[in-house]
């Protein structure tokens, strides 16, 4: 059974609908939208391990260009 998380992310000022679409193309994520509220983008992830979840948002989300902070919030259910 993958495991889901929802993953808040801040942006830079004016960089959000830049980050949303990087974040679009990587495998794994299923859906990546501005938000409004303490986060800029709210993305759903799914993923066959904890440690494929690590690599995505550690490895490949942390790195786009307008990333501050991620915080990670894995399903319960």
């Amino acid at each position: 059974m993958p495991t889901r998380a929802f993953i808040l992310i801040e942006t830079q000022v004016g960089r959000a609908n830049q980050v949303v679409q990087a974040l679009r193309s990587l495998p794994g994520v299923k859906t990546a939208d501005v938000v409004t509220g303490s986060f800029d983008v709210i993305v759903l992830i799914e993923v066959d391990t904890m440690s494929a979840m690590a690599e995505l948002v550690t490895g490949q989300m942390q790195g786009i260009r307008g990333v501050l902070r991620t915080i990670t919030c894995v399903a319960a259910g």
